[in-house]
């Protein structure tokens, strides 16, 4: 009875808080004490997992996570940490091998014997890593499946206590899938956006499988779970403000366009991995659209017919050869466009003057995927405010070169910054002060020129399919340009090595770029998964062997004092150039450098 009698008298203190009863009460509990709006905000800076588990400290601390104005909660944050890596197959084999050549028990035996040994011992050791990875699969589908429901019960838990009466909530969620719970945290939802005051309301719906590793049927399976999902959660769908979806094939080929009028509040719109059983063309027309990505998806044609508040446009991986692939109509805000692609023989190259012709982007990325594809030998006539230079090259790029006259200039008037991304190793880069010439007010210049083995198609007979090519391309000539540019004030060029024709290059733009303060030169950016895949694919194809320079060949980059000295002097000679120039590794990337050239910069979905 005593216990129960000091219990209430606690969760009377604990219901309403005095500093002075607090210290009295327990000196050491001095956060108790603090007003509930400080502690919903301790709240809203934690993950929900940790903030869920302090209702358990009182009555009192168990309404505090109902409180919190921005509820997050996403499956995977609830997964178990991955602590076992994978091995690859080669990798299997040359252990397998080595451990037999090394048993002394295989010492004394034929050549013969030996080669029959290693074989048993590679297939046991192939058939045991098979049986690992499908019981590791498995596992992970239950901590998914755990996680997925988890995720079910908490949102229905907090929301179910929070006050109808009391601020706005911002609801964001990141579930898998499968099962019945999408359905219930669309009901959920649904609920809240009827009763309780939803600011803002976020879906971020995830496959089992990522986005290589699923099959078409895989893919097809996803689709007609998420129309289930969709036709049963309208009154969700109708208040969400972002929606991401991935790895989806839907059979009706309007379906996509039932998404834009029923999700009529939607800011963000995110595809990757989408597409229809037809080939369609992608009609959007949306109010309230801020941000639309769609990215490795297969339409035929993306319209943005009507799209009055679009200020940012991320459009990767398209595989049509139409030209172009999207067309741009009412954008009138659009200010931040990602465009990537890796041409291929019979794609159709990107006119960017004629693309770009009704907008005025102020921030532009494009990204070449460090595949080198023939386009064919073309005559670039360069406009120059003072000369004009032909120039004849072999380009392997999906952007055109053009002449540029005077009436196309105003389409890059108003350009800031512009980011080239994955630019192949090897090849001269003066095709680039095409953009600095055309876009007179740029301020910020990145350039990142890396072959990346992880994201270049290696198997000899998929390139062939797919029409890539493997010319290598011949050198361009360099132009003799007096143009001067005047509000560059940043050059970031990743991947620098002091081969001459990168620091030709790099003297080019600060030639002509009179007013540039800062040069940063960053090494080749390093990936451990590419040189891992490239060492194995060596062993037995040699068009590997030919087209990732960036791993076979010597690192260049001027480590000491005395090679940057060296290339320093190479560069500003007769030019008298004040720009300060920066040798930095790449594991010293600067904070305000990194969104821009980190691997994920294009806003692509790692798997």
């Amino acid at each position: 009875m005593a216990r129960t009698s000091s219990r209430r008298r606690a969760a009377k203190l604990m219901a309403k808080p005095s500093g002075s009863t607090m210290v009295k009460g327990n000196p050491d509990d001095r956060i108790s004490s603090l007003p509930n709006d400080i502690l919903v905000n301790i709240l809203d800076r934690l993950d929900v997992r940790a903030a869920t588990r302090t209702s358990v400290l009182s009555r009192r601390w168990s309404q505090l996570p109902a409180m919190v104005p921005w509820l997050t909660i996403s499956a995977q944050d609830l997964l178990p940490s991955e602590t076992k890596t994978s091995i690859s197959k080669a990798e299997i084999v040359r252990r397998t091998t080595a451990a037999v050549a090394k048993d002394p028990a295989n010492a004394a035996v034929s050549d013969a014997e030996l080669v029959r040994r290693t074989s048993a011992a590679v297939a046991k050791a192939l058939a045991d890593a098979a049986a690992v990875a499908k019981a590791l699969a498995n596992a992970a589908a239950v901590a998914k499946a755990v996680a997925n429901t988890a995720v079910a019960k908490v949102i229905k838990s907090i929301l179910a206590r929070r006050d109808p009466g009391g601020w706005p909530i911002r609801l964001s969620m990141t579930f898998y899938l499968r099962d019945s719970v999408p359905i219930s945290v669309g009901h959920t939802v649904g609920n809240a956006m009827a009763t309780l005051k939803v600011e803002k309301a976020e879906f971020t719906v995830l496959t089992e499988k990522k986005g290589r590793k699923c099959s078409i049927d895989d893919v097809v399976n996803y689709g007609t779970r998420f129309v289930s999902f969709f036709n049963e959660c309208h009154n969700a769908f109708a208040g969400l403000t972002r929606l991401y979806l991935e790895n989806l094939r839907f059979r009706e080929s309007n379906f996509v366009s039932n998404i834009l009028v029923t999700c009529k509040q939607l800011n963000y719109l995110g595809f990757f991995n989408c597409d229809t059983e037809d080939w369609i063309t992608l009609q959007v027309e949306h109010a309230q659209l801020i941000e639309l990505s769609i990215v490795d998806c297969r339409f035929d044609m993306v319209k943005l017919t009507w799209v009055p508040k679009l200020t940012c446009l991320v459009f990767l991986f398209w595989l049509t050869s139409r030209e172009p692939p999207l067309a741009l109509g009412y954008v009138p805000l659009l200010e931040v466009l990602r465009l990537s692609n890796a041409a291929r023989s019979l794609d159709k190259m990107l006119k960017l003057s004629t693309f770009l012709h009704e907008t005025s982007v102020r921030d532009l990325t494009l990204g070449f995927q460090c595949e080198k594809v023939s386009c064919g030998l073309i005559a670039l006539s360069w406009f120059h405010l003072f000369s004009t230079h032909p120039i004849m090259c072999l380009l392997q790029i999906w952007v055109q070169p053009e002449c540029l006259t005077r009436r196309q200039a105003y389409v890059f008037q108003q350009l800031k910054i512009l980011n080239l991304v994955k630019i192949p190793e090897g090849y001269d880069l003066i095709w680039t002060m095409f953009f600095l010439e055309a876009a007179p007010s740029l301020e910020e210049l990145y350039m990142t020129v890396w072959d990346h083995p992880c994201e270049m198609e290696m198997n000899r007979e998929i390139r062939r399919e797919q029409l890539y090519s493997e010319n290598k391309g011949v050198e361009w000539e360099s132009p003799t340009s007096n143009f001067k540019h005047h509000y560059l004030a940043k050059f970031i060029l990743v991947g620098f090595q002091a081969k001459d024709y990168m620091v030709s290059h790099v003297r080019c733009v600060l030639k002509a770029a009179v007013n540039l303060q800062d040069v940063y030169l960053y090494d080749r950016l390093v990936c451990a998964k590419c040189q891992e895949k490239v060492k194995n694919a060596r062993r037995y194809d040699a068009l590997v062997r030919g087209m990732c320079p960036g791993v076979n060949q010597p690192i260049k980059f001027p480590y000491t004092n005395e090679d940057q000295r060296a290339v320093q002097k190479r560069m500003p000679r007769g030019i008298g150039s004040l720009a300060k120039i920066h040798f930095l590794s790449s594991n010293e990337i600067k904070a305000e450098h990194r969104p821009r050239i980190a691997v994920d910069s294009l806003g692509v979905v790692e798997d």
